[in-house]
């Protein structure tokens, strides 16, 4: 099964505005999580494929585009926008093929690709610097300026999202782009790149090459003629990512996951409360970078909580992502084998409830079990490491102090959120709460392009969304001039 939205070409390079063969001429095998066979070949990128692509991406900003006021080129990503939108369809098949969520939530992806482009789109003639009094005969001001050439290495679990939200800010700032997609999951990027340059982005503004981390991707973190690394993915790979980048002195911005809470209190609306508490652990089988693994329950309420999510979790049911339902495979059997891992180190736990995988499903698919354990020990393995699977433990917790501290109690800090009717609380919980956003009575605000979203800890450092991304891809100039 080949898969070619727009002509595409998945096993080449999209570079200076067309189809190149890898230098090395070598493929890589895609294979469909829903049922283990082969997708098609991608490219298999490596440094003399980056070399190519940063040399496009200079000869964008030499040309055309480097001269692009911010007003035309916030016409270009608005155009971009709309075209996605014409592709809804397409582009949403193709995400949940590649990636194995279901069908609805690979739409929705591509609903919010087209929303960062439209914000960004809108957002770039935005960004004004400041006039600074200073000594008598001095006009002092700043100038916000791009980067340059900026590298973005993407995971596989939400490729559009993450390719709206990085290479559309950058765009956005006047930068030119070279994207490393993962390689397992790489074929709306390439869609993208394809979508982008019909619409009218210059050739070079942005360029996709497929291929492995550790020959691609280490390529982009360490090449001199890249300014600004932005990368989203594990721990590990981000430290490297970041020792690499530092040889070079290149900023780098970090999203390397969590271990995210959702703290219910006993004054809490739970029948509010339920959908987000399940669906925000399960979203894409659970391998989001956001998802809500840890459920942190009041004593008052926990027995009635964890009745609620164990009926909810055994009604869920996994299956192919083209089947559309509440959960899909995960997207390769590595990941198969490191989530069930885990899931074997709760054999110690209370497992109060499991989902179904359905009749049918194809014995190559990379299927997991959901599953939830209750009674978890806050220091616990699953209560503690990113499991990035449809696995969610439940903790009791007597008082508010004791529920900061478990919250607290990770090496994590990206979302986390507070279910509580009392105001008073609310402030004092969003305060306390260590983590990049905090949520009060919702997860996750339906996506928020607008809400700068990153952590602190191991979830790294840095921003995107909203207007912090466009400032993270530029640079800020003081101009100071005397006139007497």
């Amino acid at each position: 099964m080949t898969l070619r939205p727009l002509n595409i070409d998945p096993s080449k390079c999209f570079i200076a505005g067309a189809w190149v063969n890898p230098i090395g001429q070598e493929v890589l095998p895609l294979l469909n999580p829903s049922d283990g066979t082969t997708l098609c070949q991608i490219a298999r990128g490596k440094s003399e494929d980056i070399d190519a692509a940063v040399n496009a991406a200079d000869a964008a900003l030499a040309g055309d585009w480097g001269k692009a006021t911010a007003a035309e080129r916030g016409r270009v990503l608005s155009t971009i926008g709309r075209a996605v939108l014409t592709h809804v369809d397409e582009l949403a098949k193709l995400e949940a093929v590649d990636v194995g969520k279901p069908l609805a939530q690979a739409r929705a992806d591509v609903l919010a690709l087209a929303r960062y482009l439209e914000f960004y789109g809108g957002a770039a003639d935005k960004i004004h610097g400041e006039t600074i009094p200073y000594l008598d005969g001095y006009t002092v001001y700043t100038l916000r300026e791009p980067h340059g050439v900026t590298g973005h290495i993407i995971p596989w679990n939400y490729p559009m999202q993450i390719i709206g939200r990085s290479v559309g800010a950058a765009l956005a700032m006047g930068n030119a782009c070279v994207l490393k997609p993962a390689e397992e999951a790489c074929l709306t990027a390439l869609a993208f790149a394809e979508i982008a340059h019909q619409a009218g982005l210059p050739a070079g503004a942005l360029n996709v090459v497929p291929g492995l981390g550790a020959e691609a991707g280490a390529a982009l973190s360490a090449h001199k003629g890249v300014h600004h690394i932005s990368f989203t993915g594990s721990v590990g790979v981000g430290k490297l990512i970041q020792a690499t980048a530092s040889e070079n002195v290149v900023p780098v911005t970090l999203e390397l996951g969590g271990k995210s809470p959702q703290v219910v209190f006993d004054d809490a609306n739970i029948d509010a409360a339920l959908p987000f508490l399940v669906n925000a652990g399960i979203q894409n089988a659970g391998q989001t970078c956001s998802a809500s693994s840890r459920i942190l329950v009041q004593r008052g309420v926990y027995d009635q909580v964890v009745a609620a999510m164990a009926a909810r979790y055994n009604a869920l049911r996994a299956g192919p992502a083209l089947d559309n339902l509440d959960v899909g495979p995960l997207v390769s059997p590595r990941q198969k084998e490191i989530v069930e891992g885990f899931i074997a180190k709760g054999a110690d736990l209370t497992c109060v409830a499991r989902g179904q995988i359905i009749d049918g499903a194809p014995i190559g698919g990379a299927y997991v079990t959901p599953t939830l354990f209750a009674d978890v020990p806050p220091d616990h393995t699953l209560a503690q490491d990113e499991i990035f699977g449809p696995v969610q433990v439940i903790i009791p917790f007597t008082d508010e102090a004791e529920a900061i501290a478990i919250a607290n109690g990770t090496a994590f800090g990206l979302v986390a959120s507070c279910w509580t009717e009392n105001g008073a609380r609310q402030m004092r919980m969003a305060r306390a709460l260590r983590a990049g956003q905090v949520f009060i009575n919702n997860y996750g605000a339906g996506g928020g392009v607008e809400l700068p979203f990153g952590g602190t800890g191991l979830s790294g450092h840095g921003r995107e969304k909203g207007f912090e991304a466009l400032y993270g891809f530029s640079t800020l100039k003081t101009v100071a001039v005397l006139h007497g």
